[in-house]
């Protein structure tokens, strides 16, 4: 039998898209991962958050969600590609508008591709990591332990969910981030 992956994702958008304002769009790619090789088993409230980086756009709608599937980190990768793609979606900017992102942030105590690479891309200057795109799939999250808008709604599905790399669960690092930065981010 092959193993079933706990996986926590990030999804956020700004832009509307065919379904609606992007609040409605988040809500409709939720019902989504509910399907074809997944099972949504939790997901968090929505929230308004600043636009990052600060002036790039319209201020963000976030969610974030607990998914189990069979499917590996690189198959459920092309998977959300394929939903983002289904809402608009196009890959032209790195943190740029967009109607809908969805991102892998973690699964269990995986790291990928290995401690070295993680390292490498979690270190990155700010300016290095707006132009660079690894050319493969980073877990957990290299940025995910810096972000409010990420750790404010996997708190509301994993706050348990224990880094594999820093050995901190989620409602710590969201302890660690200054107050300031946790109140950018608003419950719809």
């Amino acid at each position: 039998m092959d193993k079933m992956y706990l996986w926590i994702l990030a999804l956020g958008g700004n832009l509307p898209s065919e379904e609606g304002s992007p609040e409605e769009t988040l809500r409709a790619a939720l019902k989504m991962l509910d399907g074809e090789g997944m099972r949504l088993v939790d997901s968090s409230r929505l929230y308004e958050t600043p636009c990052f980086p600060p002036g790039a756009g319209p201020d963000y709608i976030n969610a974030a969600a607990l998914v189990e599937s069979r499917l590996d980190a690189g198959a459920l990768l092309d998977r959300l590609h394929e939903i983002e793609a289904a809402f608009g979606r196009a890959r032209q900017q790195r943190w740029g508008m967009r109607t809908l992102d969805i991102d892998l942030i973690a699964g269990g105590a995986q790291v990928l591709p290995d401690q070295d690479t993680y390292a490498a891309w979690r270190d990155l200057d700010l300016d290095t990591q707006m132009k660079a795109t690894p050319e493969q799939l980073i877990l957990p999250h290299p940025r995910m332990h810096e972000r409010a808008f990420v750790l404010v709604p996997v708190h509301d599905v994993a706050p348990d969910w224990i880094h594999p790399v820093f050995g901190q669960s989620v409602a710590e690092m969201l302890a660690a981030l200054p107050e300031s930065a946790r109140k950018e981010v608003r419950p719809l």
